[in-house]
């Protein structure tokens, strides 16, 4: 039944209030319904406490008697996510998260959301952005987005076991779509290998239990691209911006300022377009990486991002 309010509201050009808070940048959609429930918003003076109260933006919203600001363009960021970091806001435990480690953005900047996760023992490219609608975009498993690993595991497999993967399998009552695992050299020696792992889901530590199924141990997982956007050569620790031309020739937004609330729909593209450039792409950031190289070995910097051209 909401769902269907919610698509009647867009349709007279109206939003829930709690929705119109959230793609401010001031908090998540959660956390503005439990602003309204305490009676902490007023809408032109008056405190409302229904989170499905709808409005056509923004304006006369006022959260603990602050007016609420505009919402913020679309903006999409690259990050090299190190090891040891938590992709949350924050930790009950006190552990370091990605936020502590985002560079400084001057007053005024957006708030910067997480696109998907990357767990604690892992490390490559985590995509910000300052909209809830495109970060809920690019996480669906429904837009096709291709998401690629590099991966070092311990062990010895089989080259049919490998190619199993790409019709799915089910681990522990839970099943994992299609998945292409391919060698990154064809003459090997040792037990520490090297694989690429292209997939479209990304579930809880999902290549892990892959490889566990196959019998292998992973010793390190980076991410080198997603949806289209590449590690590149990105230093530890850096944060870059993502052109608008290139957002609208992925994603299909970007392109012009509009209501960070504005549907935002991946670009279209012919069946197995996109993994070939994602692969093409993607190549270039294992050769500037070095199969041997140390997770510590590449200079930390916290520079002020930078944008694409």
């Amino acid at each position: 039944m909401t769902g269907s309010l919610d698509q009647e509201d867009q349709n007279k050009g109206l939003n829930r209030l709690a929705k119109i808070i959230a793609h401010s940048g001031l908090c998540s959609r959660r956390d503005a319904e439990k602003m309204i429930f305490e009676g902490r918003v007023t809408v032109h003076g008056e405190v409302v406490t229904d989170p499905a109260t709808s409005l056509p933006d923004w304006q006369g919203v006022s959260v603990d008697g602050t007016p609420l600001s505009a919402p913020p363009d679309v903006q999409l960021f690259r990050f090299y996510k190190p090891l040891g970091a938590l992709v949350t806001d924050r930790d009950p435990e006190g552990r370091k998260t990605v936020y502590d480690l985002l560079p400084k953005m001057g007053p005024g900047a957006p708030r910067l959301l997480a696109v998907g996760r990357l767990d604690i023992n892992s490390e490559g490219l985590l995509l910000f952005t300052t909209s809830p609608v495109l970060k809920r975009k690019l996480e669906l498993p429904d837009t096709g987005l291709s998401r690629i690993y590099r991966v070092r595991a311990h062990g010895i497999v089989t080259d049919k076991q490998l190619a199993a993967l790409k019709d799915g399998v089910t681990i522990d009552d839970v099943t994992y779509g299609s998945v292409i695992v391919e060698r990154e050299t064809a003459k090997e020696s040792g037990l520490n290998r090297w694989y690429r792992f292209t997939l479209t889901e990304g579930k809880n530590r999902e290549i892990r239990k892959l490889a566990q199924h196959l019998g292998l141990q992973v010793n390190r997982l980076i991410r080198v691209s997603y949806g289209g956007l590449t590690l590149g050569s990105l230093a530890r620790m850096e944060l870059k911006e993502v052109s608008r031309a290139r957002m609208f020739e992925l994603f299909g937004v970007g392109t012009e300022r509009k209501s960070s609330w504005a549907k935002a729909k991946p670009k279209a593209t012919k069946p197995g377009y996109r993994k070939a450039a994602d692969k093409k792409r993607a190549a270039k950031d294992g050769r500037r990486m070095g199969v041997g190289r140390s997770p510590n070995s590449t200079r930390n910097t916290r520079k002020a991002p930078r944008r694409d051209r």
